[in-house]
């Protein structure tokens, strides 16, 4: 899946063109390397690092979503590798 549609689908950004422009900043990365294009794929157990405002998450992808459902939903295809307050 595209890194670009798998940010939206996970609701952590609201629109793929969000995606795009964080991704185009060049501080997002996948298993430690910088992601230099949107239609890099993502598989299963991948670790994303995502800067979003004034904080970092680090999470594990454990599945692929089908569409863009409820947070609830989103949540349970990633994990949270540094859980910080």
């Amino acid at each position: 899946m595209r890194i670009d549609r798998l940010l939206c689908y996970l609701r952590f950004v609201k629109t793929r063109s969000q995606a795009q422009g964080l991704i185009d900043t060049g501080h997002v990365r996948c298993n430690s390397a910088r992601i230099l294009r949107t239609s890099q794929t993502v598989q299963p157990e991948d670790v994303l690092t995502i800067p979003l405002g004034k904080r970092v998450l680090v999470v594990q992808i454990l599945s692929l979503p089908e569409r863009r459902g409820s947070a609830a939903e989103a949540r349970s295809h990633y994990q949270l590798l540094d859980p910080s307050p």
